[in-house]
């Protein structure tokens, strides 16, 4: 009777083991028919030309961008050699010069009073040397007579010596008053355009302070400081593409000078490009742009197909009528011939004619299908 009865809840217990196994089954099938259901009746998503790009092997120019002022390579201060009270100046800023020319000048009166000074006492010197030299001509033809001793012969000439150097002496410093005479006489030292005007008539100036400012605009640079790892690959005669505040066109620019040593603190390098002069351009305006570093020919995408906002980049890629992800590893980035926007090497997880939608569509799951229109297809190769 037991044993039956055990048999008995065996079998019962394999049934609804049977039955729980059957309904889960079920269950599954009816969610993934659901699925396939949704799947099915869910809309593809339009896309228009413009939202598709072509992986396609490109000459790519790689670039490196870079920030700097312009700055004019000639440029140079006027200042006071002497103090004195400034009297005139004839230029403002904006005032074209020649190097040379006279800018202006400073009271001259104390100095006129030194260089007359000096004349006098050169010329005082010039009579000492004379009585001094008479003596020791005299000296000299009564030693040979016996009159005196050799030792007063020699003290004859040690004076018409030290009235000689006293003479040398005097013309010296007739020498610096003339010179500081012709300092009050303000001359540019270089052709340019006056920058900036530093000082007034009437204000006493002390030595060395600075008056005017001339920037010769004829050569122009940028100075741009780079990281130690970005400067390895810039070559001297590198050609580089500038945008300058204020002006519409690009400004063109070739890289001139590497600076051998790295800036303390930053550790970074300066470079400086050579500007090409056109209308427009004036020392402290603002640039970017970017150098070309070298030219190849590589499968580029756009940058704007490009995703970033998981750990890898991806892209979305177009393939049976679906959207697939598909993760990439990116190179170099640069620009294109008659592109519009910046490309990126693609190095792997894309092949060449695959089409990539741009970031303008949105964000799109994996799977999505799509639909594009005949007209598009037609101008999808072209896209760029």
């Amino acid at each position: 009777m037991k044993r039956a009865i055990r048999w008995g809840l065996v079998l019962l217990g394999c049934a609804v083991l049977a039955v729980g196994i059957g309904r889960t089954v079920a269950a599954r099938k009816a969610a993934a028919a659901n699925t396939a259901a949704v799947q099915t009746a869910a809309p593809a998503l339009e896309l228009a030309a413009g939202d598709i790009a072509i992986a396609a092997p490109r000459e790519l120019a790689s670039e490196l961008e870079i920030t700097g002022a312009i700055k004019a390579v000639n440029s140079a201060f006027v200042k006071a050699k002497v103090a004195a009270e400034l009297q005139s100046l004839t230029v403002r800023e904006g005032d074209r010069v020649a190097a040379g020319q006279v800018l202006g000048r400073l009271d001259a009166t104390e100095y006129g009073w030194r260089v007359r000074q000096s004349q006098e006492q050169a010329a005082q010197a010039q009579a000492q040397l004379d009585i001094a030299e008479r003596a020791l001509e005299n000296n000299r033809a009564l030693v040979d007579q016996g009159f005196i001793s050799k030792n007063a012969l020699d003290t004859s000439v040690s004076n018409a010596a030290a009235a000689r150097a006293s003479l040398q002496a005097a013309r010296a410093a007739n020498e610096l008053s003339l010179k500081s005479q012709a300092d009050t006489v303000l001359r540019a030292p270089i052709a340019g355009v006056v920058s900036q005007r530093l000082a007034q008539p009437g204000e006493r100036v002390s030595i060395d302070q600075k008056l005017i400012e001339i920037v010769d605009l004829a050569q122009l640079e940028i100075e741009a400081a780079l990281a130690p790892e970005d400067v390895g690959a810039v070559r001297l005669g590198a050609k580089a593409r500038l945008k300058v505040d204020g002006l519409d066109a690009p400004v063109l620019a070739q890289v001139a000078r590497i600076n051998p040593s790295t800036q303390a603190g930053t550790r970074a390098v300066l470079v400086y490009l050579a500007v090409t002069p056109q209308p427009g351009l004036r020392q402290g305006l603002f640039a970017k742009g970017r150098i070309e570093l070298d030219r190849r020919t590589t499968l580029t995408v756009p940058e704007s197909t490009l995703r970033i906002e998981q750990a890898k980049p991806y892209v979305l890629a177009l393939a049976d009528g679906r959207v697939v992800q598909r993760p990439v590893e990116l190179g170099a980035r640069g620009s294109v011939a008659d592109a519009r926007e910046g490309h990126v090497e693609v190095k792997s997880g894309l092949q060449p004619g695959e089409r990539v939608l741009r970031t303008t569509v949105g964000a799109v799951r994996d799977g999505t299908p799509v639909r594009l229109p005949a007209e598009a297809q037609a101008r999808a190769a072209a896209a760029r």
